[in-house]
């Protein structure tokens, strides 16, 4: 898959493609089909496809302060959309001034000057230009104009239930991890480096690797998962782990962490970059009065994230 930095990257004598244009955070099932769609037309009709994000999301550009979580991290993402076939990724910066392109001239600059659209593949809630102003609608009459047509992929639902981001940052939020994975169609995975945190965990016999995320990463509301901790590199693997998020209230803590305690493992993870696949929530974090206590419900989670991983 190529992958271009601006629309301006798109090199010369590139070909008329099918072009899905989206944020396309967590690459959900929803996403999934209308990226589908536009490869299987792109195949149909012997053309390339391309799919259009962008960087940061809209929403902090034209609502400072509103960047919502993210559920993938941009490399996660562009590995995510390669799977699905798509010739090409192009991300586009989003800055003020392209937030204030018209639709007029988003179509004419971008679709038609730079990626060449011959059909355009969107979901039937989309918008873009300034102020998102146009909608399918206006990006039809456009087409018209500049000789493309536009496909209008249908939103997936199960049970009368959208899948969106928005509603999958809920789920992960609430700690339903389980429902975010079944609208995502595989865990909702966090990644980030291992730093070194308080050592508690040695001094119980439980060492943790304590993970720093991503400022806006969509971390689950507090409690106690079982989740999947990925190694890349030489020394790649995946391992079962049973992952605290919180303040670690017994100690009277007060900055929120993520740690992991990674089940048959020995060796030092500092400085690597893991990732976490969270497979189901197992409890609410506690406050425990004392260490023995506290000992036991650990030794709990830790069977039942091997119960729940068999």
């Amino acid at each position: 898959m190529q992958r271009w930095r601006g629309y301006e990257s798109v090199p010369g004598g590139w070909g008329r493609s099918v072009v899905t244009i989206g944020v396309f955070d967590g690459v959900h099932r929803g996403h999934q089909a209308i990226i589908g769609h536009a490869v299987k037309r792109a195949h149909d009709l012997d053309l390339q496809s391309v799919v259009m994000t962008f960087d940061p999301h809209p929403a902090e550009v034209v609502r400072p302060g509103s960047h919502p979580a993210v559920l993938t991290e941009p490399v996660r993402k562009a590995e995510l959309i390669e799977e699905l076939g798509v010739d090409a990724l192009c991300v586009v910066p989003f800055t003020p001034a392209f937030s204030h392109k018209e639709p007029n001239e988003f179509v004419h600059d971008v679709l038609v000057e730079a990626l060449h659209a011959a059909v355009v593949v969107v979901g039937d809630n989309f918008r873009f230009g300034h102020r998102a102003a146009g909608d399918v609608t206006m990006l039809e009459t456009l087409g018209r104009t500049f000789g493309f047509t536009v496909e209008d992929a249908p939103l997936v639902a199960e049970d009368g239930l959208v899948f969106s981001s928005t509603y999958i940052r809920s789920c992960v939020d609430a700690g339903d991890v389980r429902a975010a994975a079944a609208a995502l169609g595989r865990p909702h995975r966090l990644s980030g480096v291992v730093v070194r945190g308080d050592a508690r965990g040695r001094e119980l016999g439980y060492p943790t690797a304590n993970l720093m995320v991503h400022r806006y990463a969509a971390v689950p509301a507090d409690g106690i998962y079982a989740a999947w901790l990925t190694r890349t590199g030489e020394n790649a693997g995946r391992w079962p782990a049973s992952v605290s998020i919180g303040t670690n209230p017994t100690f009277s803590g007060t900055e929120r962490r993520v740690e992991a305690y990674v089940l048959d493992f020995s060796g030092d993870l500092y400085g690597e970059r893991v990732s976490l696949d969270f497979v189901a929530h197992l409890r609410e974090q506690r406050r425990y009065d004392g260490i023995e206590p506290l000992i036991a419900q650990i030794q709990t989670d830790v069977e039942q994230t091997r119960v729940m991983l068999a």
